[in-house]
Parts: structure tokens; C-alpha cells; sequence
């Protein structure tokens, strides 16, 4: 990702999550609007039509806005691109830009691969039908289920996992750690998944694999198995080999970073970054999200 960042980094773009979510706003605009309404049908990611020349879809569908979630609701559209805001702009600062537009180029490319999926089943279901049918079916499924809703709400997961002890207000009154947040979320995205297996609707078990696997493509790339490669289980057998008796009053571990040791709390997880430029050890909570020394 290193050598990728340094030759196509340039190209990122800056601020993209208020871009989306002016997106948003546009496709809001489009769906309310009596005059216009129609016009979403013309935007949405329908397989049927791509494949018959209408290939501005595969582009256009972002605007499309995630309907299905906000329920038509105003107040929760508004509190969810808010919520939207907040987290997008926190994980575009600490990943940057580069990392953050790829994450969600990766989580778009993969709910174009679902929509196609989503078609063939679709077509080998209600085929018999008619295209006419097909295609009437795969509208409604693009407008509700065909968004950038789930990719989106991936970056919650992402948000959890970087910062698991962060407290936000549930629902502006109760106070959560974002890792319960981000658990629950997780769960309820599975829950979904496997009843929509049950009842037979694969166009809301799709979008929802694409999230999920938008987040642990990058969550596992990002260092989360490092310890099982080869070369680290060599370097910590033989730091164990060479760590001596530590005398009283000396501490073993120190975080490069926040300066915590394992006096602080017994509980915490110490690591050498392979990365850096030198023996720096960061605690379980800066291993993945400080910059590297060069």
C-alpha cells in the first residue's frame, strides 16, 4: 500500500466524506422533489440496464440516497449523515486521505460486484417471468438496498475497531463505548445477513457481505495479522530469549507514544513496530495508528 500511496496519493480526494454527503443532499433533493423523482430511476445500480448500454449507473448510483435506512424520516437522515460526518472526517484524519478514498473505492467496487450478483440470482429466480419483470424487480432492489448506505456505515466499524474506548452519546443520552457500538452494529449487520438468507432475499444479503468484507479486507491488511507471519514470531522468540530479570522499579514496556507501561495497567499489550526506523514499542491502543518513525 506504501509504494501504491507514493505513486497515486496526489490523486486522492481531499475531504471526501463531505463530498458524499453532498451527494447525498443532491439525491435527497431528487427523491423528494415531485418534479424530479423520476428521475432516480435513470441513476440507480441496476444490472439490467448496464448491461444494455446505460453504463452511467455504475457511477451515478452514489447519489442515490439510502432511503430504505431513513425510513423517508427527516430528523433520522439528519442525525445520520451528522453521525456520517463525524466519523468519516475522524477516520479520513488519522488514516489520510489516500487510505480513507480507498477504502471506500474498495467498499464501491464490491457493491457493483454484489448488484451483478444480486442480478444473477434474481434472473435464475424470476426469469420465467419476463425481462420486463426482472427488470422491475431489480429497480426496487437498486433504489433501497443498491447504495452507498452499507459502505458508508462500514467506516462505523473501522471508527470501533481504531477506537475501541471512545465514548459517544447513543442516541444523544446515553453514553457507549464506541467497541459496544461497533459489536452491536457488527451483530445486527449479521443478523440481517443470515435471516435474509432464511427468507430467501439475497438482494439485502449481498450490500451486506460487501460492507462487512470492505472492512475486513482493510482491517486485516492493516497489520491485525502481522503476528502470524514468519519473521515476527522469530523476533519475538528472540526477544523473550534475550530479556533479562528486570530489576525492581524498572519497567519492562513503555508506549513510544502515550508513555503508558505495564505498571499503569497489567492488562496492556506491548509490541515492537516492524516499521519504524529503530526499537520503538507502542501499546495495543497506538500500535496501529501512530506514525512511523523514518
Amino acid at each position: 500500500m506504501s509504494n501504491f500511496e507514493r505513486r497515486f496519493g496526489r490523486y486522492a480526494i481531499k475531504n471526501l466524506t463531505i463530498k458524499l454527503i453532498i451527494c447525498y443532499v443532491i439525491g435527497f433533493i431528487l427523491y423528494y422533489a415531485p418534479i424530479t423523482s423520476n428521475i432516480l430511476g435513470y441513476l440507480t445500480l441496476n444490472p439490467h440496464y448496464i448491461l444494455r448500454g446505460q453504463i452511467w449507473r455504475l457511477v451515478t448510483w452514489i447519489l442515490v440516497p439510502p432511503v430504505a435506512t431513513s425510513g423517508g424520516n427527516i430528523f433520522l437522515t439528519l442525525i445520520m449523515l451528522y453521525f456520517y460526518y463525524s466519523i468519516g472526517t475522524t477516520m479520513e484524519n488519522v488514516w489520510g486521505s489516500y487510505k480513507y478514498n480507498l477504502y471506500i473505492l474498495t467498499g464501491f467496487i464490491l457493491m457493483i460486484i454484489a448488484s451483478f450478483i444480486t442480478y444473477g440470482v434474481v434472473y435464475f429466480q424470476y426469469g420465467n417471468l419476463g425481462a420486463e419483470y426482472v427488470a422491475t424487480k431489480m429497480d426496487i432492489i437498486a433504489l433501497f438496498y443498491m447504495t452507498s448506505y452499507y459502505i458508508n456505515m462500514s467506516i462505523l466499524l473501522a471508527f470501533a475497531a481504531t477506537f475501541p474506548d471512545n465514548v459517544v452519546l447513543f442516541m444523544f443520552i446515553v453514553p457507549l463505548k464506541m467497541k459496544w457500538l461497533g459489536i452491536f452494529y457488527g451483530g445486527y449487520l449479521i443478523f440481517q445477513a443470515v435471516t435474509a438468507v432464511i427468507q430467501g432475499q439475497f438482494w439485502v444479503f449481498f450490500p451486506i457481505i460487501a460492507s462487512l468484507l470492505t472492512f475486513a479486507i482493510f482491517w486485516f491488511s492493516g497489520g491485525r495479522l502481522m503476528h502470524l507471519r514468519p519473521r515476527e514470531v522469530k523476533r519475538r522468540n528472540n526477544f523473550k530469549r534475550s530479556v533479562k530479570m528486570t530489576p525492581p522499579g524498572i519497567t519492562r514496556h513503555k508506549c513510544a507514544f502515550c508513555g503508558r507501561t505495564e505498571e499503569d495497567d497489567p492488562n496492556l499489550e506491548f509490541r515492537f513496530c516492524s516499521k519504524c526506523n529503530g526499537n520503538y514499542e507502542y501499546c495495543q491502543d497506538h500500535l496501529f495508528t501512530h506514525e512511523h518513525v523514518k
